[in-house]
């Protein structure tokens, strides 16, 4: 008879603006900043930690429709799926092209990379304990909630198994949104 609890928890992102504090910071020490690269490359393209260090130069292929897309592998679904390449996105992937490996960006450890995402919110004044998964969950509200995609793409470009995990975990962002268009609203009527 036992049944397990469901915890809750609440969906932690960057605004546009620490987004910008952390894309325009020019740091001093070249581990921070590739760092910052890494985890503001994954903020415009959804990718967890595995599938960014698995990034290889043959997965960015170009697409039907002529444009750049990451073809990822999510380990923790065993599918796969596809994300387009957005200009800020691929900036990132320029600057590292000359490197002569095969993948994308240089090997770091995730522990390894928490603990300079630590540094970089403490120099850059960004108060959320940062974590690479923040990245992840900044693709999807800041990135694409925030500026009208709707969810069935936002839960295809996440490479979610089911729409029902999408829900359930961007929900409440999706509610702060209603909520700031019909503020937006009321004050059109206003006028």
């Amino acid at each position: 008879l036992y049944k397990p609890k469901r915890y809750e928890t609440k969906v932690v992102f960057l605004t546009n603006e620490e987004l910008k504090v952390l894309e325009d910071y020019q740091f001093a020490q070249c581990r921070l900043s590739q760092v910052r690269d890494m985890f503001v490359f994954c903020c415009y393209t959804g990718l967890a930690f595995k599938e960014m260090t698995a990034l290889t130069k043959k997965d960015i292929i170009i697409e039907f429709d002529g444009n750049l897309w990451i073809n990822v592998h999510r380990a923790k679904t065993s599918r796969s799926y596809k994300v387009p390449l957005m200009p800020q996105a691929m900036d990132i992937v320029n600057k590292y092209k000359h490197e002569d490996a095969d993948s994308v960006f240089p090997r770091i450890s995730n522990p390894k990379f928490n603990a300079y995402l630590k540094e970089i919110a403490d120099v850059t004044g960004i108060t959320l304990n940062l974590t690479h998964h923040i990245a992840r969950k900044t693709f999807a509200t800041t990135v694409l909630l925030y500026n009208d995609v709707p969810m069935e793409i936002v839960s295809k470009l996440l490479g979610h198994s089911k729409m029902q995990t999408t829900q359930e975990h961007y929900g409440e962002v999706v509610q702060k949104k209603i909520s700031e268009e019909m503020i937006r609203l009321n004050e059109k009527f206003r006028k």
